[in-house]
């Protein structure tokens, strides 16, 4: 498994992840409505708009397989949530379902942090939605439960946890 930074030509396969690895993570979670419009089309423009406004400090890396396939991807960069004492956040780790479990997770969340180091960040959150089983990979990397939030996607209440982290 090759972990890199990721660049606009990756928008695509980004974008698959995206929309795959929420169908499956959050199936039973949000909405099936919800899911089954998830758009890798809209997607793909919504990753190429990323890309081509990315601010600096932000980082995006992807997790691909030796034949080139993107299977994960990370999204990080400067906390968005004042509200919080911590100065970085990773906006996003997706992972499709087959290649949980086996150490890619850890690789790219790993990958966020450093990014993260090297670009100034000392501390960092990140947002899970409460029932979301990745809660506990999120605790044995170190996370500590530091706040939550109510949220409404498509006429269904969520409550997303906030996990934080004092020290990269």
């Amino acid at each position: 498994m090759i972990i890199r930074d990721a660049n606009l030509q990756d928008a695509q396969g980004i974008a698959h992840v995206h929309v795959s690895s929420w169908r499956e993570t959050y199936k039973g979670l949000l909405p099936d409505a919800y899911l089954a419009n998830l758009s890798v089309e809209q997607r793909t423009r919504n990753w190429t708009r990323t890309f081509e406004q990315i601010k600096t400090g932000d980082s995006i890396c992807v997790a691909e397989t030796e034949d080139r396939r993107i299977v994960g991807f990370s999204f990080a960069g400067k906390n968005r949530n004042a509200e919080y004492d911590y100065d970085g956040e990773i906006y996003a780790i997706y992972l499709l379902k087959e290649f949980q479990g086996k150490g890619t997770g850890r690789k790219l969340f790993e990958a966020s942090v450093e990014r993260l180091r090297s670009n100034g960040f000392n501390s960092m959150m990140l947002w899970v939605l409460r029932d979301n089983p990745t809660l506990g990979f999120y605790k044995r990397m170190g996370g500590a439960l530091v706040g939550e939030k109510r949220d409404t996607i498509r006429d269904q209440e969520v409550l997303e946890l906030a996990v934080g982290w004092r020290e990269l």
